[in-house]
C-alpha cells in the first residue's frame, strides 16, 4: 500500500504542475471527494463521442472531419487503381488466350482443362507446331507482338525435356530399372527461319523416350505496348511476356496434358510520345497519392496518441482502484480504455499508406506487383468503411449492432473452434474414404470447399448424384457421412450459432432498457452527474500543458 501511495503522490505533484487536476494524497483519511469526480469527469470525458465532447470543451472534431475526407480520397484511390489495373488484368488474360489459340494445334476445338495428347505423333506434331507458328509470329498475329532483342540480337525459343538418367521398363514382365534422377536436354530455335514440319525435324535430330519422359517445356519471350490506356489519359506500358508451353508426362499413364502459362513484366517505354498530352495526368495521381500518404499519417498519428492517452488514464483508473478500495480492476474493464476502432484505423493507415506508396512505384515503372498493391489498398478501404459504423454507433438505434458484436465476438470465437474441430475431422474423413471416388473429395482444399458450400445449401443434389454409381460400401458410407454432415451443421451447430448472437443480442437491449451499467466501469462512471454542456469539463491551460504540440485542437 505504501508504494502504491508513493505512486499516487508522485503522479498527484505531475499532474498538479501541469495544471490538469489536483490529487489528495492523504490515503488514510479515504478518497478526497474532489479527486474522486475529477477522475470521473475525466473518464466520462474520454468516452464521450465528438459531439459530446465539442459541447464539454469546445473542442472540433477535427479527428472525425479528418476520418471522413480520408474515406473519400481512399475511395477515390482505389477506384483509380481498379480500372487501371482491371485494363491491365484484361491485357493480359486476352493476350493468354491469344497465345493459346496462335500456338497450339487446335486449340478452338477443346474445351477448357480438357487439352490433351494421347499419341507419340501427336505430340511431335504439336511440338513442331508451336516452333513453326513463333518463327512465323509476325506474318500471323493480328496484335502488335514482336520477337525480344538483346543487344540487337533475337532471343530464342528454348525447347527443354525431362527425363529419367537411365530406365528399362518392361510392363509385361512387369520389371523395371529406373535412376530416379533427372536429366534436362535443351535446344534452341531463333525466329524468322523457315520450316515446315518435316524438314524442322531433320534439323533438329529431335526424339523423345516417352517412357523415361516427365516433361517437355517450350519457353519463348514476346514484346507488346497496351495501348488501351491512352483512351483514360494514361502513357502506355511496355510488356514482356514469358510464356511457357508445359507437355506434362509425369504420371505416365498415357495422358500428356498440356498447360499454358503466362508471366508479363511491365516497364516503361523507351521512347514515347502522345499527342496532345503532356504527362499532367500522371503528375495529379502522384500528387493525390501523396496527398493520401499524408492524411492517413496524420491519423495515424492522431490515433496512435488517442490510444496512448486511453493507456494511461487505464492505468490511473487501475492505480486509484487499488490503492482506496484494495480491488482489482478487470480485464474487460481496462480493454475498456484501449478503443478498438482506433486500432482499426491505425491497421488501415499503416496498411493505406504501405499501398499507395507501393502505387506510386507502379506508376512511376520501378515496380510490378499490382497483387500486392491491390491487396494492401483493397484491405484497406474495406476496413476504412467497416469503420463508419463506429460514427453510426453514436446512435442508440445503431448502437446495438456495434455492441451486440463486441460482446458475441469471444463466444462466438470459442464456439468456433469447438465445431472447427468437428468440421476437420470429417474433412480428413470425407478426403481419405471419399476421395478416390469423387471429384470433390480429391484433395484436402477442395473438400473444405465442398463442405463449406454444403452447410450453405450449395450443389447438394450434385454431391449426392455422383456416389449413385459407386460399389455398395462405398454408396452406404456416403450417405451416412453427408446425411450426418449436413444434419449436424445445418441443423444444429448453425442454430446454436446463431443462439449465442441472439442471447448476446437480448442481453444488450434488456440492459439498455434498463439503462443498468454493465460492468465496474460503467457504474463508476455513471455517478457522474454533469452533462457535457454544464461546463465543468472545462480546464485552465490545458491545450498548453496537457497536450503536445501540434495536436492540441484534435480531440
Amino acid at each position: 500500500m505504501e508504494d502504491v501511495d508513493c505512486l499516487l503522490a508522485v503522479r498527484s505533484e505531475e499532474r498538479m504542475a501541469n495544471g490538469c487536476c489536483r490529487w489528495s494524497t492523504n490515503t488514510q483519511q479515504g478518497p478526497d471527494s474532489n479527486v474522486v469526480e475529477d477522475l470521473r469527469r475525466r473518464l466520462k470525458y474520454f468516452f464521450m463521442n465528438p459531439c459530446e465532447k465539442y459541447k464539454a470543451r469546445g473542442r472540433k472534431p477535427w479527428k472525425l472531419m479528418l476520418q471522413i475526407l480520408k474515406i473519400a480520397i481512399i475511395t477515390a484511390q482505389l477506384v483509380s487503381f481498379g480500372l487501371s489495373n482491371e485494363m491491365m488484368v484484361t491485357f493480359k488474360d486476352e493476350n493468354l488466350m491469344t497465345f493459346k489459340h496462335l500456338l497450339l494445334k487446335g486449340y478452338q476445338q477443346r474445351k477448357q482443362g480438357s487439352y490433351a495428347l494421347y499419341t507419340k505423333t501427336e505430340v511431335y506434331d504439336h511440338i513442331f507446331y508451336v516452333i513453326n507458328r513463333y518463327i512465323n509470329l509476325q506474318r500471323l498475329t493480328v496484335g502488335n507482338h514482336a520477337y525480344e532483342r538483346i543487344d540487337g540480337k533475337y532471343t530464342p525459343l528454348s525447347v527443354c525435356q525431362e527425363f529419367y538418367r537411365n530406365g528399362s521398363i518392361n510392363p509385361g514382365n512387369e520389371t523395371f530399372d529406373i535412376d530416379p534422377h533427372i536429366d534436362k536436354e535443351c535446344f534452341s530455335i531463333y525466329p524468322l527461319q523457315s520450316f515446315d514440319n518435316s524438314s524442322l525435324a531433320k534439323h533438329l535430330n529431335f526424339s523423345l523416350d516417352f517412357k523415361r519422359l516427365l516433361s517437355v517445356n517450350i519457353y519463348l519471350t514476346l514484346k507488346t505496348i497496351n495501348l488501351q490506356t491512352v483512351r483514360h489519359h494514361e502513357l502506355p506500358d511496355c510488356y514482356d511476356f514469358h510464356i511457357v508451353i508445359m507437355f506434362d508426362n509425369r504420371a505416365h499413364s498415357g495422358k500428356i496434358k498440356i498447360e499454358v502459362e503466362n508471366d508479363a513484366t511491365i516497364y516503361e517505354c523507351r521512347d514515347w510520345n502522345v499527342e496532345g498530352s503532356s504527362g499532367k495526368n500522371d503528375y495529379l495521381l502522384l500528387f493525390f497519392d501523396s496527398l493520401v500518404i499524408l492524411a492517413c499519417f496524420a491519423s495515424l498519428v492522431l490515433c496512435t496518441r488517442s490510444v496512448i492517452n486511453g493507456i494511461k488514464l487505464q492505468f490511473e483508473y487501475s492505480v486509484y482502484f487499488h490503492a482506496y478500495y484494495s480491488k482489482t480492476v478487470t480485464w474487460s474493464d481496462r480493454m475498456e480504455f484501449v478503443n478498438g476502432w482506433y486500432i482499426l484505423i491505425i491497421v488501415s493507415d499503416t496498411l493505406t499508406i504501405a499501398g499507395s506508396a507501393l502505387k506510386i512505384g507502379i506508376q512511376t515503372k520501378y515496380l510490378t506487383n499490382y497483387d500486392v498493391c491491390s491487396i494492401l489498398l483493397g484491405t484497406a478501404t474495406m476496413l476504412v468503411w467497416v469503420g463508419v459504423i463506429r460514427y453510426l454507433g453514436f446512435f442508440k438505434k445503431y448502437n446495438i449492432l456495434i455492441l451486440t458484436l463486441r460482446a458475441a465476438f469471444p463466444n462466438v470465437i470459442r464456439f468456433s473452434c469447438c465445431a472447427a474441430m468437428i468440421y476437420l475431422g470429417y474433412c480428413f474423413c470425407g478426403w481419405i474414404v471419399l476421395g478416390p471416388y469423387h471429384e470433390k473429395f480429391r484433395t484436402l482444399d477442395k473438400v473444405t470447399d465442398c463442405l463449406f458450400s454444403l452447410i450453405n445449401g450449395d450443389d447438394m443434389y450434385s454431391t449426392f448424384l455422383k456416389m449413385r454409381d459407386k460399389s455398395y460400401m462405398v454408396w452406404f458410407f456416403s450417405r451416412v457421412y453427408l446425411y450426418s454432415f449436413i444434419s449436424l451443421f445445418i441443423y444444429m451447430v448453425l442454430s446454436l450459432f446463431i443462439a449465442v448472437i441472439t442471447d448476446t443480442y437480448e442481453t444488450i437491449k434488456h440492459h439498455q432498457q434498463d439503462k443498468v451499467p454493465v460492468s465496474q466501469l460503467q457504474a463508476f462512471i455513471a455517478e457522474c452527474r454533469d452533462q457535457p454542456e454544464s461546463g465543468r469539463y472545462q480546464t485552465d491551460a490545458e491545450p498548453a500543458s496537457c497536450c503536445p504540440k501540434p495536436f492540441c485542437c484534435f480531440g
